[in-house]
């Protein structure tokens, strides 16, 4: 008997080991300082990494981040605050799936508990931060081309600068990561962002990322060119989308849920205001919701900010839902100049189009500014007060923003442009019949918006397909084929020696996805041989 519950003892002493140990296995944490990345480097999903402090990826630098892998910044603020910041030059290869996002959370977040942290734990730690080298349009005291600090990071630090000449700039990928909790101070109110953008080109991919319970803004583009699909802010403490210093990039499916003050502020520049080139994005299928009164405006435009936003919808906010600034203001609130935002009405580099707006606590015409008027008094721009008729409009829990039979969200709108990076789409807003935020966020995690209809988006791109750029590489001994690449098809590079011949051969083939692919050929190290190449699509 005794024998038999001493085996019955270490039995179960083993099976407590086994389970503590694969824990300690599953969670192991690598501690990561600003040294810790030198040259390519690769996170795996079998550790925790643990930011201590501002971690730069470099010129020349490589990080790339497995699939389902957790990092964790450390609490602080000012000279202590954490982030992971990619320098220009330097690139982030984070691309996560829809069952394995990639995290970025507060060190003490409990992952096996959605509700360990909820919309009011914020500036647990920084933010991610990408700089490029595309264009920005002030500050002109920077010189030739203008460079700026970014926000955030200490203007002592020369590897936070951003800025260039090259709006093609790729600084990596980002799919399906989820950043949660951040947004901490540096000092005189100067809070990191969730994701910031400071002169990224439209070379970088960015999809399916979110931004959850961030104590400052949700996203801001400083500048640049970059293209981004499928966003998410919600619970911010400041605006949900931000733009300015001459953002000239794409959007579409850019969601907001309880807006912390606007959905959108966009400012042109920060010097006299007459910069080039404009604020001027193309933005398509928003939802931008607020919370009631406690929000502020749906979209602010300032500064001379231009900018195009068409088939969206904007509800539940506690101001307005347009306000083009009129008035310059000193710090104390006094009119020194005049706004000229609204000149770029007349132009029509800022368009406001073919949207749906519900639910506003202004009480002024429209509900919003002077200036702004004309979004809805001239009838052909197909702007209309109308509920959206969501599944459900509880913002706390459960919201579905699908809208249901009858919508006028699924009446048609604008045509996308056909240049392969808008997806073509018979609805208003950022969802259709399909959440997409479903899986892989917080959001609907946690229960604060709806898990039903979740799935991944099968959109076909317009104008998809074509060839954006080809290029010798690597001393002219390889082909870069860049497509944008539609969900369903393959790509296969094919050549030939003869185009007097029929046989050609395949080289390599790429399944498309949905975003800009590349694909890389070998050339011939024969001189005199001739290659020729054709890009097959099945």
């Amino acid at each position: 008997m005794k024998l038999n519950n001493l085996k019955m003892a270490l039995s179960a002493l083993a099976a407590s080991l086994m389970v503590v140990l694969g824990a300690q296995a599953q969670n192991n944490q690598v501690q990561v300082t600003d040294a810790s990345i030198d040259g390519d480097t690769v996170w795996s999903a079998d550790n925790e990494y643990v930011l201590e402090g501002f971690v730069f990826v470099e010129d020349g630098e490589t990080l790339t981040i497995e699939p389902g892998t957790v990092v964790r910044g450390k609490p602080g603020s000012g000279a202590n605050a954490s982030a992971l910041i990619v320098a220009r030059g330097g690139k982030i290869f984070a691309n996560g799936t829809a069952d394995k996002p990639i995290i970025f959370t507060a060190l003490d977040d409990d992952l096996s508990d959605p509700n360990d942290f909820g919309p009011g734990d914020t500036g647990e730690w920084g933010g991610l931060i990408l700089l490029g080298k595309a264009t920005l349009n002030s500050p002109e005291a920077s010189g030739t081309p203008i460079q700026d600090n970014i926000e955030g990071i200490p203007t002592t630090e020369p590897r936070g600068q951003f800025g260039g000449t090259d709006d093609n700039d790729s600084s990596g990928s980002l799919r399906y990561v989820s950043v949660r909790h951040g947004g901490s101070n540096i000092g005189a109110n100067n809070e990191i962002n969730g994701v910031t953008f400071g002169g990224v080109g439209r070379g970088t991919t960015v999809e399916f990322i979110e931004v959850f319970a961030n104590q400052d803004d949700g996203f801001e583009f400083f500048g640049g060119t970059v293209e981004a699909k499928y966003l998410v802010a919600s619970y911010c403490g400041d605006d949900s989308f931000d733009y300015d210093q001459g953002y000239r990039g794409k959007g579409q499916f850019w969601f907001t849920q309880a807006a912390g003050d606007r959905g959108g502020e966009h400012d042109g520049d920060v010097d006299d205001l007459n910069n080039l080139p404009l604020s001027n994005p193309t933005i398509y299928n928003v939802t931008y919701l607020g919370s009631g009164s406690g929000s502020g405006d749906a979209l602010k435009l300032r500064e001379n900010a231009a900018g195009k936003y068409y088939n969206s919808i904007f509800a539940h906010f506690g101001d307005k839902a347009i306000d083009v600034e009129a008035d310059i203001e000193d710090s104390n609130g006094n009119k020194i100049g005049d706004d000229p935002t609204k000149d770029n009405i007349t132009s029509g580099d800022l368009d406001i189009r073919d949207n749906i707006f519900y639910s506003f606590g202004s009480s002024k015409a429209n509900n919003s500014s002077s200036n702004a008027q004309v979004f809805f008094t001239e009838t052909d721009r197909n702007n209309v007060f109308a509920d959206p008729q969501f599944g459900n409009y509880t913002i706390a829990q459960g919201l579905n923003p699908m809208p249901q039979a009858g919508s006028p969200a699924l009446e048609s709108g604008r045509d996308e442009i056909a240049d392969g990076f808008f997806s073509d789409v018979d609805f208003k807003g950022a969802f259709g019949s399909v959440n997409w935020a479903g899986g892989w966020t917080i959001l609907v995690e946690s229960g604060y918006m709806t898990d039903a209809a979740s799935g991944v988006p099968n959109y076909p791109l317009k104008g998809a397909g074509r060839i954006s750029d080809i290029n010798l590489i690597n001393g002219g001994t390889e082909m870069q084929f860049s497509i944008l690449g539609e969900v369903g098809k393959t790509y296969t590079v094919q050549s030939i020696s003869s185009l007097g011949s029929s046989n050609w051969s395949d080289v390599q083939s790429v399944s498309g996805q949905g975003h800009m692919i590349t694909i890389t050929v070998p050339m011939s190290d024969d001189p005199e041989a001739a290659e020729f190449f054709r890009i097959n699509i099945q």
